[in-house]
């Protein structure tokens, strides 16, 4: 969701902005396309960066665990099954678990239990990446399809009007996944979409030129 919205917000903006200076459809068409393939790339690369840094400390977490169960195997124990305890586990049933799960994979549990890590969770910076550059791409999609197919004299309100519209409706949808009420996403994420359409539209118009 957020990645497709990043996409129709930052596209439809550049896209209003660039029309606003009268510039002509293949200028407008380059600026939409060229504003896609930066910014699907930069959405993936960010979330690379971002993601493999998790997976640099996950890693370092579960060395640092693997180098104490190795030199304090009972300290890490005990350690467990204080976890369990605070989890509403009578204290002696604790010690149990905590010694059979041990038994059968240390590391596993420690990383489940203590740090938080599962196999489904685990930082996966490619498909982190490929998922956010996806996301953007086909967001961006939209305002420069509907640019190339409206007469010039339209670009400006189609582009912005169905763009707004399904912000609106991305919104609706995340909320309704939030749990939070519909209208509350849709007037959010349409509100920053139209300033962002306002701003970029008045910098075409201030400093328009005839391409």
């Amino acid at each position: 969701m957020l990645g497709a919205n990043d996409g129709i917000v930052s596209t439809a903006s550049l896209i209003v902005g660039v029309a606003s200076a009268e510039a002509n459809r293949h200028a407008v068409a380059l600026a939409g396309l060229a504003g896609l393939v930066a910014g699907a790339l930069s959405m993936a690369a960010g979330e690379y960066v971002s993601v493999s840094s998790q997976a640099d400390t996950e890693r370092a977490e579960l060395e640092l665990e693997r180098r104490g169960l190795e030199a304090k195997p009972d300290d890490e124990r005990r350690e467990l099954a204080s976890i369990y305890v605070r989890r509403g586990v009578e204290p002696g049933l604790a010690e149990t678990v905590a010694a059979q799960l041990m038994a059968h994979d240390a590391l596993g549990a420690h990383a489940r239990d203590e740090l938080g890590l599962t196999p489904h969770s685990v930082a996966r910076p490619l498909q982190a990446a490929s998922a956010s550059a996806t996301t953007f791409a086909a967001g961006a999609a939209l305002p420069l399809v509907t640019a190339l197919l409206v007469p010039m004299g339209l670009l400006v309100p189609a582009v912005a009007g169905t763009s707004l519209v399904c912000l609106a409706t991305l919104g609706v949808v995340a909320a309704r996944i939030g749990g939070a009420p519909a209208w509350i996403g849709a007037v959010r994420v349409t509100f920053w979409g139209v300033l962002a359409m306002v701003a970029t539209a008045l910098v075409g118009y201030l400093f328009k030129t005839t391409v």
